[in-house]
């Protein structure tokens, strides 16, 4: 078998590799695409076994589709876990490559969960409408102060079909009309768009048990249920809500040394998409569930908004893994969660009136 260990980049890639049966090692610096790509085949065509190491990184789809076609095994690595094992204080990638090849040697490579073919394009259908949506609320707020400047403040109603003759009535100077125009052409064009890829995801959902399991939480919508399902993957992954809760970045950093404790901002890595999510999930469970709203305004009082937001999406994250992890529903979850068996407030001393 031959053991690679890559240092991957988006232009080229160095990599050191080695022949286990001869205990030759070699080092070569390849060029993206064409270079590469005659390197790896005219390994398969030797018809020897191949293994490639490398850190988790971006634009190396096609690189993955290659190895999957060669029938190439892939590790992919934790790059700060990767980070944390280099001893020497001189990197470079020569030494990047040789540090991945000899942590696969040692069995010490620390691989992590890759989501298949499908999860990922599932996830860009995601990122797309959330993209779609951030570009049409540019496009209302420039709407929105246009219809200021003029005098005319009517929020929402303003894309009534009122409004919207009231914000086409105005007489602007020559540019300001063109700015108007093209704005509300391109938002004509984009709300069919938009449409469209909620119904994709309203599909998408339907033929997911899990996502539609998570969906009876009060708050969590399809889009916020199919997210967590995608990003998740095998809840069995991990072994509490606090793993959970770090994966997607929702914890604070800590920088504590003897009796002082220092906590500062989320620590955020994981994926961006979700977190927002869960945030803007949290608010409205917290207008649907009395106990949520009692809570959140408690923290609101203490500790600020910003931090009462964060604390109710790690809640929320925390909840709806279990219920991925125990394939409960929401009443499933407040029978069984974690105050099971604790006494309700119609529980205690009865009174002697009754």
């Amino acid at each position: 078998m031959i053991i690679i260990g890559c240092d991957y980049h988006p232009s080229f890639q160095q990599i050191a590799f080695v022949d286990s049966e001869t205990g030759e090692l070699q080092e070569r610096r390849l060029q993206h695409r064409e270079e590469a790509e005659k390197f790896y085949r005219d390994l398969a065509a030797q018809g020897v076994k191949v293994r490639v190491g490398m850190e988790a990184s971006g634009h190396a789809r096609w690189f993955e589709r290659l190895l999957a076609e060669l029938q190439f095994e892939l590790w992919i690595g934790d790059a700060a876990e990767i980070s944390a094992k280099r001893v020497r204080q001189q990197k470079t990638d020569r030494q990047d490559a040789q540090l991945i090849l000899k942590l696969m040697l040692k069995d010490d490579f620390p691989q992590i969960w890759v989501p298949s073919g499908e999860n990922r394009d599932l996830r860009q259908l995601l990122w797309h409408r959330h993209r779609m949506v951030q570009a049409r609320t540019r496009m209302m707020n420039q709407l929105q102060a246009v219809a200021l400047n003029e005098g005319l403040r009517c929020k929402k109603k303003l894309w009534r079909e009122a409004g919207r003759e009231q914000l086409e009535s105005f007489r602007l100077a020559p540019w300001a009309s063109q700015r108007r125009h093209d704005l509300l052409e391109l938002l004509d064009r984009m709300n069919p768009t938009i449409a469209k890829l909620t119904q994709a995801i309203d599909l998408e959902v339907e033929k997911c048990p899990e996502a539609r399991r998570l969906q009876t939480h009060p708050g969590v919508g399809p889009l916020t249920a199919l997210a967590l399902v995608l990003i998740i993957g095998r809840a069995d992954r991990f072994q509490c809500g606090q793993q959970v809760a770090c994966y997607l970045g929702l914890v604070p950093l800590e920088k504590s040394s003897g009796n002082q404790r220092r906590l500062g901002q989320i620590t955020k890595p994981g994926n961006s998409l979700l977190r927002f999510l869960l945030v803007e999930a949290a608010q409205v469970t917290a207008r649907s569930l009395p106990e949520w709203r009692s809570k959140y305004v408690h923290l609101t009082m203490r500790r600020g908004r910003k931090i009462a937001k964060v604390a109710r999406a790690r809640k929320l994250a925390v909840r709806m893994y279990w219920m991925l992890r125990q394939g409960w529903d929401y009443g499933q979850l407040t029978k069984f969660g974690a105050h099971a068996g604790k006494p309700g407030p119609g529980d205690g001393v009865k009174s002697n009136t009754e």
